[in-house]
């Protein structure tokens, strides 16, 4: 169960997020809602919190006829049901077929599941697949295989799919790098000697305190170029990202993780500058609001530090929580914002 304040605060924001994490219960009504309820606000003082709608009527309250707090269950089950169908499937599923399955009509399945998970049920079924692509390429002997064995129905579905996603040819993702130039540069900045690498696509590496080993062990086939003229521009926008936070929105970068760890990063991506999120409203920002330890995990997978903030992510109570630079490069990052 959240904090009172916290509760407050997303039943104030009509945080849809938080659906299925608490209701409010007001007194005064003797009603009980979801935090999204369009409902006029009530006062303060005549609110009070559950941590599930049976909580809530065993104090005495009934379901709100308007939000229908006992309805997320469903959602959830409806949401999970589907997930489990677009797993067992060979081949993506039509979103009018899912829908049916759980019982609502296409449109209003739609908005449900992208609640829930943020992304769209064709959107998480092609990064699902994806995703396995990208498993099967470092395990099966042939790019062919690997990618009939991801549930592609051929190769030309799955460079249609993955263009300018993964950054590098299948081929090359799956021979460590093969074929593949990247360019990097260790530079002295005010945080201390900070790796940049990058291929054609964008930015792939930003880490501190590493050197060329660190690439070699990602990239163990990959051409390592260090300090190229023509990557000299890319390295000046990336130093003045970090020696003066601001907008590096149009800085590329050429990632590569989950689904999840995706959904967080673009989460990431999204926090002001000079604001903060707890690792709790990261989870609820993707729609997994109780799976604070693996947003954070995903935080920690991010492999460009600083383009991917996730030094913005702090624990619940002020606490910077971990960095893998170490804390003091945190701090001074957002310091560096603050102001």
């Amino acid at each position: 169960m959240l904090a009172d304040n916290e509760c407050w605060t997303a039943a104030l924001a009509r945080d849809r997020s938080f659906d299925g994490r608490f209701v409010s219960g007001v007194l005064s009504t003797g009603i009980y809602c979801r935090p999204s309820c369009p409902a006029r606000h009530p006062k303060r003082e005549n609110v009070r919190f559950f941590a599930n709608g049976a909580a809530a009527r065993a104090a005495g309250l009934r379901a709100c006829l308007r939000c229908s707090p006992d309805d997320v269950s469903r959602d959830e089950r409806a949401v999970l049901s589907a997930i489990a169908a677009i797993k067992a499937a060979e081949q993506p599923l039509a979103l009018a077929a899912l829908a049916e399955e759980t019982g609502y009509s296409p449109a209003h399945f739609q908005r449900v599941f992208t609640r829930a998970t943020g992304l769209s049920p064709s959107a998480y079924g092609r990064a699902l697949m994806a995703e396995r692509a990208a498993q099967a390429l470092s395990a099966e002997g042939s790019v062919t295989d690997a990618i009939y064995a991801a549930g592609y129905s051929g190769p030309s579905r799955f460079y249609e799919a993955n263009q300018g996603r993964l950054g590098m040819a299948p081929s090359a993702w799956a021979a460590g790098g093969k074929g593949v130039t990247i360019n990097w540069a260790s530079v002295e900045t005010s945080l201390g000697m900070m790796l940049v690498a990058a291929t054609d696509k964008g930015v792939c590496r930003l880490s501190f305190n590493e050197g060329r080993e660190a690439l070699e062990a990602r990239f163990p086939m990959a051409e390592l170029v260090e300090g190229r003229a023509d990557f000299s521009a890319l390295l000046a926008q990336v130093i003045d990202a970090v020696e003066a936070p601001g907008d590096f929105a149009h800085i590329p970068i050429d990632v590569k993780g989950t689904a999840f760890q995706e959904a967080v990063w673009r989460e990431l991506r999204r926090i002001p500058k000079g604001e903060t999120r707890t690792y709790a409203e990261l989870a609820a920002a993707v729609g997994k609001p109780k799976a604070v330890r693996a947003a954070g995990s995903a935080n920690g997978a991010n492999h460009v530090s600083v383009l991917i903030p996730c030094h913005r992510v702090i624990r619940t109570g002020g606490g910077l929580g971990g960095y893998a630079w170490g804390l003091d490069i945190k701090r001074k990052l957002l310091e560096k914002e603050a102001k």
